[in-house]
């Protein structure tokens, strides 16, 4: 990934924030086929340091658990919006201004192994599911499904962990521009409003200095 210094963000807990607050990933792996891409919701676990491991399952079907082991990158995407110069005050003063995208991703990269395991694989659903569940008023768990079910659908699926061997994030949100355009691109996405334009907003003012 291409990625100036005034873009990097190299804090873990950042990024593993990203990571839980967009828990779908994209899973590039090498196979017999080539290069392959699998849409995934992934668990960032801390341990063991620095950068933790993710831990995912997939359809028992699906020919990464067994092809795609090796060496592996999983893409994780976060905010992301158009940006107009007209924000900018510098459109004012000089004109030399041009539209530009601002987003923000981490990428992590490791080496992809399975899991066939169904006590892990148990747990791992549980977990998962809990977790996207506590919102809920009336939170669905795995134990209300019947038993017989559950234990047919974890036959048709394997997991998949993948221990994080070097993590980067760029959060390519308005840097590089002056504080009053940055100001500028604040006020611009709080005005359109949308769920996106807002966390952009947030995105910027916090790298503000």
């Amino acid at each position: 990934m291409y990625l100036p210094k005034h873009f990097e963000e190299t804090r873990v807990d950042v990024l593993h924030g990203l990571i839980r607050a967009h828990p779908l990933g994209t899973l590039v792996t090498a196979g017999a086929g080539g290069l392959e891409a699998n849409h995934v919701p992934f668990e960032i676990d801390p341990d063991p340091a620095p950068f933790g491991t993710l831990r995912a399952h997939v359809a028992r079907a699906n020919p990464v658990w067994r092809d795609g082991a090796g060496d592996a990158l999983v893409l994780f995407q976060g905010p992301e919006i158009y940006v107009t110069p007209s924000w900018y005050p510098t459109k004012r003063e000089s004109g030399k201004v041009v539209p530009t995208w601002n987003y923000v991703a981490v990428h992590a990269y490791g080496r992809l192994r399975a899991i066939d395991d169904p006590a892990w694989l148990r747990a791992f659903v549980t977990r998962l599911t809990d977790r996207h569940e506590a919102r809920r008023a009336a939170p669905w768990k795995v134990s209300d499904a019947p038993g017989d079910y559950v234990d047919q659908l974890l036959a048709a699926i394997v997991g998949i962990e993948l221990p994080v061997a070097r993590l980067l994030g760029k959060w390519k949100v308005s840097q590089n521009r002056p504080a009053a355009d940055r100001a500028g691109v604040v006020a611009g996405l709080e005005g359109d409003g949308g769920d996106a334009a807002r966390a952009m907003a947030a995105a910027v003012r916090g790298q503000a200095t």
